[in-house]
Order: structure tokens, then C-alpha cells, then sequence
């Protein structure tokens, strides 16, 4: 146990150290390493950094960091003998865990705090897209809004484009779309969007009028929520110098009154 111990120590400071290439060490065992990563911590880093980032790269700087994690623990840890070994293993690998979920975590959270600005930017996506839909097909006309869309939308966008160009004829990446953006209407919307793509060019006037009225009505909301959002934040502006000129107020009133009687 102890020469395990003084092995993942002396890994570690080779590593440190660069004495062992730990790109070429973490590389080599990659595909046993790719079975903890999840899902969709790919779209989320994209979502947070845009597409310009290394995920890969950001992927084993986290595996880095937990390994590390992990032997400095267990350093410090190691105490007693062989019999509390296990355990300071243990202890040792559930902080790892949690370091190597908090940066998952992190990530969740700030998409889950973003998705009110989802919420408010859809709707004005959609318009940029009604207007390239009148000239291209539905999965065109979505290749197309890529560049102009935000940023937070084009990692979605780029896997519903995969999936329609893989073969995918059905709704499912549109729902797929919906799903990973589950702000208001958005089910709707995209719904509309794929019976846009079905039909003769007759039905496809009829749907993209409706899609039309529809993108209208939300952009009306977005509008309402932007001012209601800014009266709010008016109304606490207004509320906090109240407050602050009350206090004020009090303050020197309570002053000229110790000084009147101390006179």
C-alpha cells in the first residue's frame, strides 16, 4: 500500500515536473477517460465560451485537476498505518468527485441562469429566420441563420443541422432544439418550424404566415417583459434612494436634537 501510495506520488511530481508528458499520458488512456464525461458538457461549453474553445483540451485540464486533486489528498491524508489506508482512499476520491463535478456544476448553472436571456432572444431569432425561410428551405434556411444567431444558440442549431443532414426527416431534432432551450413556446415554435418544411409551396405560405403571427406575438411579450424589467428595476432604484434619504433625513434630525440638548 505504501509503495502505491509513494508511486502516485512520485507520478504526480514527474508530471509536475514534465518529466513525463502528461498531454501524451492523458491522450493515451483518452477513450478510458471519455466515459466520464457527459452528455452534454460539450454544449454547455460551447454555450459558456462559444465555439472558438477547445473542448477537449478543457475536458483534460479538468481530468488534470482531478488526478491531482486526488494524489494531494491522499499525501495528506496518509496516516496510521495500512488499516486506515482504504478509507483515506476513499476520502481522497470523493473530494476528487466533487471537484471533478463543481466544474460541471458550474457550467449547468450558468446555462440555467441564461436561459431568461434565451427566453428574450428567441423570439428575435425567429424573426431572422422567417425572412430566410421565404427564400430557402426550412433546413437551409437554418444553416444560413448560424452566423447571425447568438451565440448561445449555435451549438443547438449545429446539432439539429447534423441530424436533418444525417437523414433525420422526422420532428425529433426539432424537439430535440426545443428541449435543450425549454424557455416559453418554445415546443410550439418548433413544431411550426418543422410543418413549414412539409407540404407544396401553397401550405408553405399558409404555415409561414401562421409561423409569422406567431413569431409576432412573441416578440410583443419580449418586448413586455424588457419594460416591465426596467420599470422594475426603476421602481427598486427609486424605493432604495427613498430609503437612503429617510435614513438621512432621521440622521440629522437625531443630531440637531443631541445638540439642542447639550446646549
Amino acid at each position: 500500500m505504501e509503495v502505491l501510495i509513494s508511486g502516485a506520488i512520485i507520478l504526480f511530481i514527474l508530471i509536475y515536473n514534465n518529466t513525463i508528458d502528461k498531454n501524451k499520458f492523458f491522450a493515451d488512456n483518452e477513450k478510458y477517460l471519455e466515459v466520464f464525461r457527459e452528455e452534454d458538457y460539450n454544449f454547455l461549453v460551447y454555450a459558456k465560451y462559444g465555439d472558438d474553445v477547445n473542448v477537449d483540451q478543457l475536458y483534460m485540464k479538468r481530468i488534470t485537476n482531478t488526478f491531482i486533486t486526488f494524489v494531494v489528498v491522499l499525501a495528506f491524508t496518509v496516516s496510521g498505518g495500512s488499516s486506515k489506508f482504504f478509507l483515506n482512499v476513499i476520502l481522497s476520491a470523493v473530494i476528487a468527485v466533487v471537484i471533478f463535478k463543481s466544474n460541471y456544476m458550474q457550467l449547468k448553472s450558468y446555462y440555467k441562469a441564461h436561459l431568461h436571456d434565451v427566453d428574450v432572444m428567441l423570439p428575435y431569432y425567429l424573426k431572422s429566420l422567417e425572412i430566410l425561410i421565404q427564400h430557402y428551405t426550412v433546413p437551409v434556411a437554418l444553416g444560413k441563420s448560424i452566423d447571425d444567431a447568438p451565440e448561445i444558440f449555435k451549438p443547438g442549431l449545429r446539432k439539429l443541422i447534423d441530424r436533418i443532414n444525417s437523414g433525420d426527416s422526422t420532428i425529433d431534432p426539432y424537439m430535440e432544439f426545443a428541449n435543450t432551450y425549454p424557455v416559453r413556446d418554445s415546443m410550439r415554435m418548433m413544431r411550426l418550424l418543422y410543418r413549414l418544411g412539409l407540404g407544396s409551396q401553397e401550405k408553405k405560405q399558409e404555415r409561414l404566415m401562421m409561423f409569422s403571427k406567431t413569431v409576432s406575438n412573441l416578440q410583443n411579450k419580449a418586448r413586455e417583459t424588457k419594460y416591465k424589467e426596467r420599470l422594475n428595476h426603476m421602481e427598486s432604484q427609486t424605493m432604495v434612494m427613498l430609503v437612503v434619504t429617510g435614513i438621512g433625513v432621521m440622521l440629522i434630525i437625531l443630531i440637531a436634537m443631541l445638540m439642542m440638548f447639550n446646549v
